[in-house]
């Protein structure tokens, strides 16, 4: 067998012993994942400046500290998510148990993306373990140093239940002929439909977190200095290699010179008059994306920055005006640090141009106006909408984040990413008893039992109405009790 069948069938068999049941054991290996990331803490920042030359305090806080908060909340919540959830019940079940139990799938593959390698390998991971499942964890052989590391957590956790598979394409392609309980993949929609396939051939459910373009809409009714410090911290962070960075901006012709302004202001302020000595600005990850972008950037005009530095996969933060919908650089998410700006006459202009596109998986409007915001919810669709901010949804447990149509499927993140990984089971438990109750569905059909089979089957009952009104009736029989003593 090969090294990926053999991690496969060694995780399934760990799993069908049924030790990840146990909500303790489940527990134990999320606090072991967390000592991992601090104990690690220095290879894991040494592997991502070699990987994408991001700096110590870049990695904790992009990448670390969401993990250990996501720890923390499964930890804490655990309980409560994994315990039998009643649901409501008709007359005809009224005397039943009936409710939802969250159970495991089984063996789950995880296949990583090496912009965020921590963040949007491992986040997914926690939901897994916290769901009872087995894991089997491929990170992107694209962050070669940080694949390094995150083999170390078989150190850490059940080496059984987790393994960790390095290695690149071949890999990958061998890990997808095995059968799965369900495939979880952050990555690019050509390589997700890739993916589907795979899955297909067992039947298997995918989670597929992908991208695309999300615009960014600023209305002329706009604090502009403070819109552009936020879209300029989006868009340029990582290098502009995050899914969810803001890909374009929309605004009117009139405001356009403005909105440029206060990014170049921003630029200099964030990452000084040169970007490429300063240890917070980051690197392509390899020379590939660095030739994609910048043939992306051709034909379109530099309204701010421009330098480059192919030898170190350098790309300044780059701004282009007056940019065409048909230029090169928006057919395809950008992932780098050049940002188009697309004139629109408007908001309803806006909203058709975003809706004339695929569905992006997150949405930016920048408007002091709330009937703009109003409006552009409701005549839209993406994975996410952000009014006056950019990335921070992705910091929020409560928040399911996911993609629609070709920005992906399915969600995660906290008791989201629990679900997403359980099967809802559901249960129903009847007594032996009570069976002239039944006699309505058993044949002959008559139209007496129809009638009775519409007032059992399609009036819902309101047990916390029907508690209510309990006690008030065993508190009125009390005090008619009360007053016949006296």
């Amino acid at each position: 067998m090969s090294r990926e069948q053999v991690a496969v069938e060694r995780a399934r068999k760990a799993f069908q012993t049924g030790r990840s049941k146990d909500l303790g054991y489940r527990i134990q290996q999320l606090k072991n994942l967390k000592r991992f990331l601090t104990e690690r803490l220095k290879d894991i920042t040494a592997a991502l400046q070699k990987d994408l030359y991001k700096s110590q305090h870049g990695t904790e806080l992009y990448e670390i500290l969401g993990l250990e908060g996501e720890i923390n909340v499964a930890v804490s919540r655990l309980a409560e998510w994994a315990a039998p959830r009643p649901v409501e019940k008709n007359l005809l079940t009224i005397s039943d148990e009936v409710y939802i139990r969250p159970e495991p799938l089984g063996v789950v593959l995880i296949i990583g993306a090496w912009n965020y390698p921590w963040a949007v390998t491992l986040q997914p991971l926690i939901g897994a373990v916290a769901a009872g499942n087995a894991a089997v964890i491929k990170p992107s052989e694209v962050c070669g140093h940080t694949a390094k590391v995150m083999e170390l957590i078989s150190d850490y956790m059940d080496k059984e239940m987790y393994p960790v598979v390095t290695g690149g394409v071949p890999e990958t392609q061998e890990l997808l002929r095995q059968r799965f309980d369900h495939i979880f993949y952050t990555g690019n929609s050509t390589v997700g439909k890739l993916v589907m396939e795979a899955a297909s051939r067992h039947l298997t459910p995918v989670t597929l977190e992908l991208g695309g373009k999300s615009p960014c809409y600023i209305d002329k009714d706009c604090n502009l200095s403070i819109a552009c410090r936020r879209i300029t911290w989006g868009k340029f962070v990582n290098c502009g290699q995050t899914c969810i960075a803001p890909d374009y901006i929309l605004c009117d012709p009139s405001i356009q010179d403005r909105v440029i302004d206060e990014i170049r202001k921003c630029i200099e302020e964030f990452y000084t008059d040169d970007p490429k000595t300063f240890q917070d600005y980051g690197r392509i990850i390899n020379q590939r994306h660095f030739k994609r972008i910048m043939a992306l950037a051709e034909g379109s005009t530099v309204a701010i920055g421009g330098e480059n530095d192919e030898s170190q996969c350098y790309i300044a933060p780059t701004v282009l005006k007056d940019v065409s919908p048909e230029s090169k650089v928006m057919q395809e998410e950008i992932f780098g640090p050049v940002l188009p700006i697309v004139p629109v006459g408007g908001l309803d202009e806006a909203i058709r141009f975003i809706n004339e596109r695929e569905k992006p998986l997150a949405l930016y409007v920048f408007t002091s106006n709330q009937k703009v915001i109003k409006q552009m919810i409701s005549q839209t669709s993406s994975g996410a909408l952000l009014a006056n901010d950019c990335l921070v949804h992705y910091t929020i447990s409560d928040l399911p984040f996911g993609g629609v149509g070709n920005s992906g499927m399915g969600r995660y993140h906290g008791k989201y990413s629990f679900d997403q990984l359980s099967h809802l089971r559901s249960c129903l438990i009847k007594k032996l008893n009570m069976e002239a109750v039944n006699q309505m569905r058993y044949p002959p059909h008559t139209t007496e039992k129809l009638r009775w089979a519409r007032i059992l089957l399609t009036k819902p009952v309101n047990l916390g109405r029907l508690r209510r009104f309990a006690q008030v009736a065993m508190l009125a029989a009390l005090a008619a009790f009360v007053m016949q003593v006296r």
